[in-house]
């Protein structure tokens, strides 16, 4: 119809639950799913007790127990001794407030971003927040995921509303095909490379182009995982008929005919033709090398087959600087090659690739092999749902055998405030997010790969090209 601006899927969602633009020219807008977890929580809690608030919309908010947690089989709230006091204030604040809460006890306990999706909180249109920055893994249902802070958590629970500044719509086209051995992380480090790591900065990133079409949700759900890392405020990918087989039949998902229905709705979220964004990016998929970072951001990121950059090369000279920290704190060189840097553990987990998918593609990778000597390796579900599923397919089996150790869901490694840490000096690599001074352990040092490539170099010791190991 002549006259009607063509709208980004961004701004049809928003715009969807403006409350009210309020005078200092931020939006207020509603919330629809809020999760909590544990160290965020707390805090938040004590403050509306203080100030004699309740929680407003109780029945659209559900806690779980994820980042402190252990992960030892068998664990329990005390298992970490470190974060006991946390675990027991969630429990007891949700109890009193009638949230829904999944603690180590219950089978549906997991990381928030991956139980978001697996349980159908997360729907397309849908706004959910949680106290933490990987919220945006959501935005792979075609959802508004946003991570908040401590006040903000709290603001929610009192209002189930969010004051923001609205962020600025770009769009990240991934074109061609996907080599084969690569998988959704090697795009989004390869965004970040390409783009900085304030390449998005105060943006919803919308993800599109034939190679995200064809990722699988747990892909999209990946690459939208990332986004942070890329510096944006939130992404997402835009809905598709992947998504609605993915959701039907989960937990909290619409039934019968109210499927149908949403599903109805949901074919409407999409970026109209002509819609403007703030920036339009492409990315060529069809040459693309498995991806591994070498410094301590996601931008210092570079195909298994390159060498180190040498920092001298960058023409900003702030690039030049942070790049020299990094390989002094990484103990490298330029030149180097990436391949055959030796590595001491070995990582498989995380909001970002700790999906049954990861885990599938990691075992194929290890088995009938054996772990490297002296190479700690461990996998870690990202729900107790995955380790189920994992279980019944036999991948714990092959994943033993190889000398990984198989452990219960939580952060683990990713976030180090349990016992799974790094040891100083120690060379890790890892499917987690972010790779930090210290990240994984005081003095540790960690690469970040697909979970294809972290299984290999388990295997092997070191870093290895996973395309020369399909050949072998």
């Amino acid at each position: 119809m002549t006259g009607v601006p063509a709208l980004t899927l961004f701004e049809k969602i928003w715009d969807a639950h403006l409350v009210r633009r309020l005078d200092d020219g931020r939006d207020l807008i509603f919330v629809d799913r809020h999760v909590l977890q544990e160290t965020t929580s707390a805090v938040a809690f004590e403050n509306l007790k203080r100030a004699g608030r309740g929680v407003r919309r109780p029945e659209l908010t559900l806690a779980t127990q994820d980042h402190i947690v252990s992960t030892a089989p068998g664990r329990d709230e005390a298992t970490n001794p470190g974060g006991r006091e946390l675990l027991a204030l969630m429990r007891a604040n949700a109890y009193r407030h009638r949230i829904r809460h999944f603690g180590v006890d219950d089978p549906r306990q997991g990381i928030v971003h991956v139980i978001a999706p697996e349980l159908g909180l997360a729907q397309p249109g849908c706004v959910l927040a949680c106290g933490d920055s990987h919220t945006s893994t959501v935005g792979g249902l075609g959802a508004l995921g946003i991570g908040v802070g401590t006040s903000e958590v709290e603001h929610v629970l009192a209002t189930q509303t969010l004051a923001l500044s609205r962020p600025k719509p770009i769009r990240v086209r991934f074109q061609g095909r996907i080599p084969p051995g690569l998988v959704a992380k090697d795009l989004i480090l390869r965004a970040i490379g390409a783009l900085g790591v304030a390449g998005g900065r105060g943006s919803a990133v919308e993800y599109a182009g034939s190679a995200v079409e064809a990722l699988p949700v747990e892909g999209r759900l990946t690459l939208c995982n990332m986004s942070i890392e890329l510096g944006a405020r939130l992404g997402f990918v835009a809905p598709d008929e992947k998504t609605f087989d993915y959701l039907r039949g989960r937990e909290f998902a619409p039934r019968g005919p109210a499927f149908d229905a949403a599903m109805a709705a949901w074919r409407s979220l999409h970026s109209d033709p002509g819609a403007a964004f703030v920036r339009d990016v492409a990315i060529e998929c069809d040459r693309l090398a498995p991806q591994v970072t070498w410094g301590t951001t996601p931008e210092d990121v570079a195909g298994v087959d390159d060498r180190i950059p040498d920092p001298a090369s960058y023409g900003d000279a702030g690039r030049r600087e942070a790049a020299a920290k990094a390989l002094r704190y990484m103990e490298l060189a330029p030149g180097v090659p990436l391949e055959g840097l030796p590595i001491d553990i070995a990582f498989i987990g995380s909001c970002t690739n700790g999906r049954l998918s990861d885990l599938q593609a990691a075992a194929a990778v290890v088995r009938g092999r054996k772990v490297a000597p002296r190479v700690r390796a461990l996998v870690v579900p990202g729900s107790m749902a995955v380790k189920r599923e994992a279980e019944a397919l036999g991948l714990h089996e092959i994943f033993r055998d190889a000398g990984f150790e198989w452990r219960d869901a939580g952060c683990s490694m990713c976030v180090s405030i349990n016992e799974d840490v790094a040891p100083p000096g120690s060379r890790c690599i890892a499917t987690s997010n972010r790779n930090f001074e210290n990240r994984q352990g005081p003095g540790s040092r960690t690469h970040l790969a697909s979970p294809a490539t972290v299984a290999a170099a388990a295997l092997a010791g070191r870093i290895v090209d996973i395309r020369k190991e399909a050949r072998a």
